[in-house]
């Protein structure tokens, strides 16, 4: 079975701190990973090493649902979020592993990630665009300073 990586870079004006929440926080992701076109719902999540999620994404205009889940498998405050994903969908088969390392810098923060072992029926530029269209909803939502 083939499978595909894809490694995403972005800086964001937004403390690490925002932004590791931003990837744990059960809300947020259901704001921010969804696509274009997709809404998202975080049916379970335990954000702790060893503690697993699952959500869906819904195409908004087909209404079909597909659902997925892991397993987090290294949290470093504000630093490091690795975790697996897995389709419930059989016809995408495989364990997916996911690193997303931040860095501090002057302007906000460095976002590096690396998604291995996407299975390789999905397009790989399926793949980036639909990482590039969440990291656009990801610096909305972590770069808005909102005063109450």
């Amino acid at each position: 079975m083939s499978t595909n990586t894809v490694r995403l870079h972005r800086v964001l004006r937004a403390a690490p701190e925002r932004v590791y929440r931003a990837f744990l926080d059960a809300d947020a992701m259901a704001k921010w990973l969804p696509p274009n076109g997709f809404t998202g719902k975080v049916h379970q999540m335990d954000a702790k090493v060893g503690g697993t999620y699952r959500m869906s994404f819904t195409n908004f205009t087909t209404g079909q649902s597909h659902a997925f889940g892991g397993k987090f498998l290294e949290l470093v405050p504000n630093e490091r979020v690795r975790y697996t994903d897995v389709f419930e969908d059989p016809n995408l088969p495989g364990e997916m592993q996911t690193t997303v390392s931040l860095t501090k810098v002057s302007c906000g923060t460095e976002l590096n990630i690396v998604q291995e072992g996407i299975p390789g029926v999905i397009p790989l530029e399926s793949c980036y665009l639909g990482w590039q269209e969440s990291l656009t909803l990801l610096a909305m939502l972590v770069e808005a300073e909102i005063r109450e």
